[in-house]
């Protein structure tokens, strides 16, 4: 009877620290990808080296660098107990794109504004880097704009033959003054109508870090603060800052980690 007592026991045991450290997770892990994750209530939750927000119902959120090289590793601690989930993490082949034509100040943008693209990066890192307990990125995203895709996300942009920086979102080709859309519900944290490099710049917080970018807009229609629904328009599509014609610049962040916005879109 004790020996049967003790294996009760640890049956129980065992089931408990199972619904511990159950976890569920909607996305791929591939680079430039956005994962949700969902597990028990109150838990703790580690991405790598950096805990994270875990919601009242469980779920929390993170995203894939581009370039990433090494698996991820989530930690998840309950009622004193702690587990270790090792994820690899697929790499991706990227399109290397060609653009000519470009002024050449803002290719290689001259001495005098430097302080201004300081400025305005410090601006747009603040706004990425707010960490609110919104649950809208639990939401399905929808395309904020009807257009061409004309770029992609994790394409090498070579400009009057100099390689920069790759591109962090996709661009959406269609006509100057078309309506976007909020890709999902939020808050919005910045809204610009003139910046060196994006012109016309609105970021939204969807809450954990999770933030969209619009850029390049001609008009920019919302303000910081306003709370905003998903589907609700917040601007039209431009041609201002560093553009070779009327687009939209779509990009999702998680923190500063830029992430493929199709990946949300899906």
């Amino acid at each position: 009877m004790k020996n049967y007592k003790i294996l009760i026991l640890i049956f129980y045991s065992l089931i408990f620290s199972i619904n511990c450290f159950s976890a569920e997770f909607q996305g791929e892990f591939i680079q430039g990808h956005f994962i949700i994750g969902k597990t028990k209530p109150n838990s703790k939750v580690k991405i790598d080296k950096k805990n994270v927000k875990v919601s009242d119902d469980g779920y929390f959120v993170f995203g894939l660098d581009r370039d990433r090289k090494y698996d991820v590793i989530i930690t998840i601690e309950n009622s004193g107990l702690k587990k270790k989930i090792e994820k690899k993490v697929l790499k991706r082949k990227y399109n290397i794109q060609r653009i000519d034509g470009l002024d050449e100040k803002k290719v290689t943008p001259p001495e005098e504004v430097y302080n201004r693209i300081k400025q305005e990066n410090n601006k747009i890192g603040k706004a990425r880097a707010i960490n609110s307990d919104l649950k809208y990125f639990k939401d399905k995203f929808i395309m904020p704009v009807k257009g061409i895709i004309s770029g992609v996300y994790g394409s090498q942009r070579i400009l009057n033959g100099k390689p920069k920086w790759p591109h962090y979102g996709i661009d959406i080709a269609a006509k100057k003054g078309t309506k976007i859309k909020a890709a999902g519900s939020g808050v919005i944290t910045m809204a610009e109508k003139d910046l060196y490099y994006t012109g016309g710049t609105i970021i939204m917080d969807h809450g954990h870090g999770i933030s969209s970018i619009y850029s390049h807009l001609e008009k920019v229609m919302v303000n910081v603060g306003d709370e905003i629904n998903k589907g609700e328009i917040i601007g039209t599509v431009g041609s201002t800052g560093r553009s070779t014609g009327p687009h939209l610049d779509f990009r999702i962040n998680w923190f500063q980690t830029r992430l493929d916005p199709m990946t949300i879109l899906n």
